[in-house]
């Protein structure tokens, strides 16, 4: 299994999971497809574009559940990021936890799995 991560807005994702779907962000929706982070990328996203944010949660999500639409390409310095080609099923998503900010600004992560 190849777990992905999506930050996102707490309301943004209650209102995904009520629609039983999530189908990105502005920022997605602009793109064309939702953007998503490896575990090693993750924490580089939060603080490029979550600085300071408050009320997000993070999403893990089995990027194997989500076949052929999920590609990874390349993008910050060639780094190759995930990338959902179709709106996110709730089926696919193995947890979603609270992502706080510590007291020095940062947001403070679980322990994420590869």
């Amino acid at each position: 299994m190849t777990t992905i991560y999506k930050i996102s807005p707490r309301d943004a994702w209650q209102q995904a999971e009520s629609a039983g779907r999530f189908t990105g962000a502005p920022v997605d929706l602009a793109d064309g497809f939702i953007h998503f982070s490896t575990a090693d990328q993750v924490r580089e996203t939060a603080a490029k574009h979550f600085a300071g944010a408050a009320n997000l949660v993070l999403v893990a999500v089995d990027g194997a559940a989500l076949g052929a639409a999920l590609v990874f390409e390349p993008s910050r310095g060639g780094a190759l990021f995930p990338h959902l080609y179709a709106d996110l099923p709730m089926s696919a998503v193995s947890w979603v936890k609270p992502l706080p900010l510590g007291t020095d600004g940062a947001h403070l992560f679980p322990d994420l799995a590869d």
